[in-house]
């Protein structure tokens, strides 16, 4: 295939050599007449592991070439490859000058071109920019996205230092596309990769470097924060970490990484509480661990707001216990938002049939005794009862009984789901999630 690369910087020059490795005839695209020069010459532009034999191998071959002509580069080649510089502003907004100038270009270039052309964004770039591309290039190029040509966005997730590595042994492969051709297109370059090749959204790929490399950061965090709290106490931080790495039923692994409500139970809070405590009393500073039980305070007022634009005052939970299959009360966040709800007036009926108020004893009782002493004045028995009374629901946990009648019972008003429903009610138009 004929691919032409926009940006001869790091991931430009890598995928450049990388993809004339595969066989494709490949064309760098600069602004910078001692990058293309250096391309021509069989010379990386960059420092790289292996890419400086890759590009020299591929040029020999007369698969690779540099050019600072962008019209020769998209007339001659059916996937263009946008691998231009996104800088950060001082106040940490994207500089997307040289993108969008880009697009100019290939709307001027593309209104003398007859066949469909593929333009991959491989630079990192917020929501929304593979949508305004499209549109420069429809305002000045008259032609049509979709028909004319396609935008896909392809993330790249290259460390320096091992990129030539990666770009052969990727995670997998992220194409965003509203273009099944398209993205059918860009996929046939990967499918030799031993990873998934994955087609989503364009916005979602479009978000997908800044997810991964926060997470990257918040565990350099977190991982210091856990090695000075142990240092404070003359335990061997690398040990604890490597304990930690080997369990991968939970702590390594997708369990936990589901938006939704609030954590709560007996364990999560008073765990995280008694470490910050910990590395309080030692001095020791963790203001990421810190921040942790902030958040969640934050997703329960985030689920208050939610239920305050309703405009509702009667208002139906479903689970009342931090989780399905449960009846244990203590922090559970459906425990701190209806006390929150009962302090701002509204009506509230109650229904989880694992909480029996005549069975609540111990740490159970007193959480409750504390938190709502009348609770049973608000439980109800029946769901028909509760649903009866209210003009909203909220759902609080995934108990199999609250799915079934709310997927079979027609209901007109809110649904606010904490737990992620099935399909079959996130499409009812009364339906609302607390963070999708």
């Amino acid at each position: 295939m004929n691919i032409s690369i926009f940006g001869l910087g790091y991931v430009g020059c890598v995928s450049l050599g990388c993809l004339a490795r595969n066989g494709h005839t490949v064309i760098g695209v600069d602004v910078s007449e001692t990058k293309v020069k250096q391309i021509n010459s069989g010379l990386a532009t960059i420092i790289e592991k292996d890419i400086d034999h890759i590009i020299r191998e591929e040029h020999n071959k007369c698969r690779i070439s540099a050019t600072t002509d962008y019209s020769r580069a998209i007339l001659d080649t059916e996937i263009s490859i946008v691998a231009v510089g996104t800088p950060s502003s001082a106040t940490g907004h994207l500089n997307l000058e040289y993108i969008f100038k880009v697009a100019e270009n290939f709307g001027r270039i593309l209104r003398a071109k007859e066949q469909f052309h593929v333009i991959v964004i491989r630079s990192t770039v917020l929501p929304g920019t593979s949508a305004k591309f499209a549109d420069i290039i429809e305002e000045y190029s008259g032609k049509r996205r979709n028909v004319d040509f396609a935008m896909v966005s392809n993330p790249e997730f290259l460390r320096e230092g091992t990129a030539v590595h990666d770009y052969y042994h990727p995670p997998l492969t992220l194409i965003g596309s509203d273009s099944p051709e398209a993205a059918e297109k860009v996929a046939s370059l990967y499918n030799h990769l031993p990873a998934e090749v994955v087609v989503t959204e364009v916005k979602v790929a479009e978000l997908m470097k800044y997810v991964n490399n926060t997470f990257h950061a918040l565990k350099v965090s977190f991982g210091n924060e856990i090695g000075n709290i142990c240092s404070a106490l003359k335990i061997d931080s690398h040990k604890v970490m490597e304990i930690f790495c080997k369990d991968k039923e939970l702590n390594i692994s997708p369990y936990y990484f589901k938006p939704g409500f609030a954590f709560g139970g007996s364990c999560l809070p008073k765990d995280l509480k008694g470490l910050q405590t910990l590395a309080h009393d030692h001095y020791v500073k963790t203001p990421l661990i810190e921040s942790i039980d902030k958040t969640n305070d934050l997703q329960i007022s985030r689920a208050v707001e939610m239920i305050q634009q309703t405009k509702k005052r009667k208002l139906g939970f479903l689970g009342l216990s931090f989780k399905a299959g449960t009846d244990d009360l203590r922090n559970s966040p459906a425990v701190a938002l209806i006390e929150t709800l009962l302090g701002k007036g509204y009506e509230i009926a109650i229904y989880d049939k694992n909480v029996h108020l005549s069975n609540l004893t111990g740490t159970n009782k007193e959480y409750i005794d504390t938190h709502i002493p009348h609770l049973s004045k608000l439980m109800k028995s029946q769901i028909s009862e509760l649903m009866h009374e209210s003009e909203i629901i909220i759902v609080n946990n995934k108990e199999k009984e609250y799915i079934d009648i709310l997927t079979n019972v027609e209901w007109s008003h809110p649904i606010i789901d904490m737990v992620r429903l099935p399909q079959e009610i996130r499409e009812k138009k009364n339906y609302k999630g607390i963070n999708w």
